[in-house]
Parts: C-alpha cells; structure tokens; sequence
C-alpha cells in the first residue's frame, strides 16, 4: 500500500491570502472610524482658527485692504482638513499663469470638497459663495473675516452687489473664485455655467482660468454629512482671454470655457478609470 505524501504548505503564501482576504471588511471598519478621528480634529481646528484669524485681520488691516493674509490663513484651515482624512488622494495638476494678472477663476463643483482642495492652490482667491454659509456660526463667521463675498441666489440685487464687491478685488489685483453651476452636481455631472462669472470678467477687463474637477463627489457626496475615499484630481487650464470682449461676447465665452473643463474632466475620468484597472480601487 503506498503511502500518501502530503504537500508542504507554503504559510507565507496562505497568510498573504487570508490577509487580502480580509482587507476589505477591515477598511470597511476602519474608514469610519478615520473619517469620525478627522472630523474631530477639524472641528477643533475651527475653534481654535476663528480667534487667531481676527486677531491677524486687525493686526494686518492698516496695509492689507485685501486681506490677502488673512484669507490665506483661513484657505490653510481648508487645506488642513484635506489632510486629516487620509482616504482622500488628492492631486493638483497644471501651474499658475506667471503673470501678476487677476483672474476670474472658475471650477466645476461636485461637492463641498472643492472648497477644501483648491484652498491647496498657492494662490488667495475671494470666494463668491451663497449667503447660507456665511449665516454658519464660527464658519461663516470667518469667511467674513477673510472677505469672501455673500450672495443670496434668486436675488438680483444681492447679486449686483455681489459682483461690484468682486470687481473691486480685481481692480486691486486680487483673483476671484465661482462655480459657474451655481449649484454642487449630486451626481458629478457637469450642470449648464451660468453667465455672472464670464460677464464679470468681460466688464474687469481680466483673463478666466479655468479649473476641472473630478472625483470630489465621491469623497463628500450631496446630501451626505460622511465623507468617503476617494481619488480627487484638480486640473489648472490654459487662461482664456478677454480682451476686446463686450456683452455680445458672454454667451460664447460661457461655451468655450465650460468645453473646455467638460473636455479636461472626461480627460480626467479616463485617466482615473486606467489607474483603477491598474490597481484595487479603494472601497
């Protein structure tokens, strides 16, 4: 009778399975528990932000009529928060113009996180953001101190008044920064631009920087208070020129500009759809 061999067993190889195996219900486990860690911490970043940046604004007022300095600190409170959840891959692609021009800056918007990660860019931009935020007790509080700009959607005249506070800052050399969507997407689909941000810089005589987004809606969706892992890109473009443009020109600036992010975003989507099939997307 002959006798049966067993075959060795190769343990490096069996724990490597079983550790593969498992990852995935561990991340389930631990993302949570991240994401709760991170918003702990951010929050009590905030406290503590609000009193030095009031501080900073009366220290810097008498030589920063921008609020240049101040609006950086608080743009460093956002980027902050990037870090404090490691599921988030963020990357930021393209460079700055190298001109000292003022820019109209424009994105497309997937989710608050766009806030969070273009407050990365090295450059200090006022926010044109909707009114409700700036009503956000120590939040909205700092975005005021920082001088970001209000504007109640559906009311013309808040709009109106919106855009000469942001003609101010770029005649003083100070970019400015919208969604032309007006809106987050819920689903990250590019939404129509609508015109104000377009007209605004056809009437400041200043170029519009565009600037494509793909993925933030995954990593803070719409409608939801959890943040989720996610691949995060943002894509500086090529400036487009206004000169020589009048209001007959805004529609056909709206276009081109909004091409031009649509177009950069699929680039984007196809690029992150190669690096998933490369590697385990994270769950």
């Amino acid at each position: 009778m002959r006798a049966r061999v067993r075959r060795p067993v190769d343990v490096p190889r069996v724990a490597h399975d079983q550790a593969v195996t498992h990852r995935p219900d561990a991340r389930r486990v631990l993302v949570p528990v991240v994401a709760a860690l991170a918003y702990l911490v951010t929050f009590a970043a905030i406290f503590l932000w609000l009193p030095a940046l009031a501080v900073l604004v009366v220290v810097t007022w008498p030589f920063d009529r921008n609020r240049r300095i101040a609006g950086r600190f608080l743009r460093l409170l956002a980027a902050f928060a990037t870090w404090t959840f490691p599921y988030w891959r963020i990357r930021i692609e393209g460079a700055w113009p190298a001109d000292d021009r003022a820019y109209v800056v424009v994105s497309n918007h997937q989710s608050m996180l766009d806030i969070f990660m273009l407050s990365r860019v090295p450059r200090e931009m006022k926010w044109v953001a909707k009114a409700e935020l700036f009503s956000i007790p120590w939040v909205g509080w700092m975005f005021r101190l920082s001088g970001d700009i209000p504007v109640n959607r559906g009311q013309a005249a808040s709009g109106r008044d919106a855009m000469a506070r942001a003609r101010e800052y770029l005649a003083r050399g100070m970019h400015v920064m919208l969604f032309p969507e007006g809106t987050r997407s819920r689903d990250g689909k590019m939404l129509p631009f609508k015109p104000g941000a377009f007209k605004l810089a056809i009437e400041a005589g200043v170029p519009v920087l565009p600037i494509a987004i793909h993925g933030a809606a995954e990593g803070m969706p719409k409608g939801s208070p959890w943040v989720r892992p996610a691949r995060v890109r943002a894509r500086l473009l090529a400036p487009v020129e206004t000169a020589g443009m009048g209001e007959a020109d805004v529609a056909r600036l709206t276009a081109e500009v909004r091409s031009r992010v649509a177009a950069a975003v699929e680039e984007l989507q196809g690029g992150e759809a190669r690096a998933e099939g490369a590697a385990p997307a994270v769950r």
